[in-house]
C-alpha cells in the first residue's frame, strides 16, 4: 500500500509566499516523476510542475518564474515553493508520483507494477 501525505497548504496573502511538501510512504521501490496539480472547482486538474528522477523541472507558464518544484530521493519527497503568489493561484493543490511497487521476481531481477498515486488534497488560498 503507497500512501502520500501533502502538507503546507493555507492562507497567503497576494505577493506572498506557501511551500507544500508531500512525502511518499509505504510500498515503494521506485519513483519515477513527481508532479503538482491544482483544480478549482468547475474545472478540470492542471498541471502546476513536474519533475523528472534526475531533477529535470518544467512548468505551466502562469508560474514560470514564481513557483518552483524540488526533490528529495532518498526521502520520496516533493517540494512546491510558491512565490509572488496571486489570487488565481488559488485551488486545491494535489501531489501525484508514478511509483513502481514489487510484486515478484523475474530470473533477472525484481517484478515491478508502475502505478500513479495521488496525495489527498491541500487548499491554497490567496486572498487580502
Amino acid at each position: 500500500q503507497v500512501q502520500l501525505v501533502e502538507s503546507g497548504g493555507g492562507l497567503a496573502q497576494p505577493g506572498g509566499s506557501l511551500r507544500l511538501s508531500c512525502v511518499g510512504s509505504g510500498s515503494i521501490f521506485d519513483i519515477d516523476d513527481m508532479a503538482w496539480f491544482r483544480q478549482v472547482p468547475g474545472k478540470q486538474r492542471e498541471l502546476v510542475a513536474s519533475i523528472s528522477r534526475h531533477g529535470i523541472a518544467n512548468y505551466v507558464d502562469s508560474v514560470k518564474g514564481r513557483f518552483t518544484i524540488s526533490r528529495d530521493n532518498e526521502k520520496d519527497k516533493v517540494d512546491l515553493q510558491m512565490n509572488s503568489l496571486k489570487p488565481e493561484d488559488t485551488a486545491v493543490y494535489y501531489c501525484k508520483f508514478h511509483i513502481a511497487e514489487q510484486h515478484g521476481r523475474h530470473s533477472d531481477g525484481p517484478a515491478l507494477r508502475w502505478s500513479d498515486y495521488w496525495g489527498q488534497g491541500t487548499q491554497v488560498t490567496v486572498s487580502a
